[in-house]
């Protein structure tokens, strides 16, 4: 990006922005709390669009991990906080002045945030060229900066503004009320009555007492007595409200639209720095991860469930955190074991990896290298529609096939308890040819299963089980480990809880 072509802190190009992701896959790895979260308090930057747009090209995603990286710089985040909160007054007194109907109340709102927003740009312009930021982003938008408060448009924007304020300060004007009538005259240096009572009556101040004097309400809607005086007043300096009334139609189109864009996508950066900050600070890891276009070998240390440790907060640093990794030809973990045992978890984390990933977000792990999907699929377990006429097996199959018939190479599909709904051998026959077709296209994938023959289906296959404590089977570990699918301690934790083991039954006979 060359200086001066900056267009977005978020697509380093445009064609970065090419495709919408399906939301309804949020729901199954919770990453539709995670981003209600991070939008939270966000509501008039409509950041949900973003989340669902994620990045096909690593230089994007490096280009969003630059711009984060200089937003962990205190003095950058300060000033673009305060840029952010001066934008959004701007906002409310633009939105102000479209309610009011007066003209000259209108138009002094608008005068005032066209104030607002030429302090705002021209301290963020100063912080960033104090700063120097290492990012393409944000260089290039600090040179956007510089030419812009340089240009005849924004210069001439701060001098109208400083010469219509100018004069409005200088209106005085005198209000004589006699009766029911009300005179508006121009203040010719008459004298200041309360002034002249205040130290009157100040020598029989002996202490302080009760203040019963009548505040007036900081309201902007004048009544019509109040609109009357003011059309009163600009008869007596039409100059002035003539200049006003040229200024808001000179500039109805202040605001530059590069920099109204830059003050939403930023949210994105802010949004999530500001929900996964309580997290770090209970000690849990993110990391930028490593990303590669093309080399599916995959290595995570310390991951953990993003929206799951959002849930824990502020006990979140207990939350267990799990490694994995696969190599040469491995792509698929299947999971088995205990129910409550990680499984799902492990899943959805796996998933939310990539998904965030491709947004260019840090991701819930110590340390990722991560292959960059060009989709994330879920087939998740679903309650029966009525309105499809399908019954529950049928469902999933038709969904799965969905799913595998869009799917490329390059995806990622995350299945969690599929085809539970039917018999063993169905499930085991269904199974087969869903893994036998993941590990034709070649993509990513988990799959979490009842079924252990599954685990050792072909070499892409990685059984990985969830574990219990090796003294007592009913206690999970959560920890998910690469070994052989036996089955052993799911039967052995019901047994016992049922008192169902040999010695138990022994016990119980005798």
């Amino acid at each position: 990006m060359n200086p001066g072509t900056f267009s977005s802190i978020l697509f380093e190009r445009p064609s970065d922005e090419v495709q919408r992701e399906d939301p309804s896959m949020f729901r199954d790895l919770n990453l539709d709390q995670v981003f209600a979260a991070v939008a939270s308090g966000r509501d008039e930057y409509d950041l949900m669009p973003f989340f669902a747009t994620p990045l096909r090209d690593v230089r994007a995603v490096e280009y969003r991990h630059e711009a984060q990286r200089d937003m962990a710089d205190d003095a950058l985040s300060k000033a673009v906080a305060e840029f952010t909160r001066a934008m959004h007054e701007m906002r409310d007194d633009l939105g102000l002045s479209g309610k009011l109907r007066d003209r000259y109340s209108k138009e002094r709102w608008f005068l005032d945030a066209a104030r607002v927003y030429g302090q705002a740009v021209t301290a963020l312009a100063e912080a960033l060229t104090a700063i120097e930021p290492g990012s393409r982003g944000f260089t290039a938008f600090r040179q956007y900066l510089a030419d812009y408060t340089q240009s005849e448009a924004f210069t001439g924007l701060i001098a109208d503004i400083a010469r219509v304020t100018s004069a409005l300060d200088e209106v005085r004007y005198c209000v004589l009320i006699k009766g029911n009538r009300v005179r508006v005259t121009r203040y010719e240096g008459e004298a200041d009555y309360s002034a002249e009572v205040q130290r009157t009556f100040a020598k029989f101040a002996e202490r302080t007492v009760k203040d019963y004097r009548v505040g007036f309400r900081g309201r902007a809607e004048m009544d019509h007595v109040e609109a009357r005086i003011l059309d009163l007043v600009a008869r007596l300096y039409p100059e002035v409200f003539q200049a006003l009334d040229g200024f808001c139609a000179s500039h109805s189109g202040y605001l530059d639209e590069t920099i109204r864009v830059f003050d939403r996508e930023v949210q994105f950066y802010a949004g999530y720095r500001d929900f996964i900050a309580p997290m770090r600070a209970a000690g849990l890891e993110f990391c930028y991860p490593v990303m590669s276009p093309d080399a599916k070998e995959t290595s995570v240390q310390g991951a953990f469930d993003l929206a799951l440790a959002a849930k824990l907060m502020p006990k979140a640093g207990a939350i267990v955190r799990n490694d994995f990794h696969l190599t040469g030809s491995e792509r698929i973990f299947v999971v088995t074991g205990p129910n409550h045992g990680g499984k799902t978890t492990f899943a959805r984390l796996f998933g939310q990896l990539h998904y965030l990933a491709s947004l260019g977000y840090p991701v819930p792990a110590g340390q990722a290298a991560l292959f960059l999907p060009d989709r994330v699929f879920t087939h998740f377990e679903r309650e029966e529609d009525l309105a499809t006429l399908r019954g529950k097996f049928e469902d999933e199959l038709v969904r799965i096939k969905g799913v595998l018939d869009e799917a490329t190479g390059d995806s990622v599909l995350v299945m969690n308890e599929s085809f539970a709904s039917t018999t063993l051998r169905d499930a085991l026959f269904v199974g087969e040819r869903v893994l036998d077709r993941m590990t034709a296209l070649g993509l990513l994938g988990v799959y979490v299963t009842f079924v252990d023959e599954l685990a050792s289906r072909n070499a892409a296959c990685v059984s990985v089980v969830a574990t219990v404590a090796p003294d007592n089977p009913a206690e999970r570990t959560l920890k998910i480990v690469r070994k052989p699918a036996d089955g052993l301690a799911y039967a052995a934790a019901i047994a016992g809880k049922y008192r169902l083991t040999y010695r138990q039954l022994k016990e119980r006979l005798t």
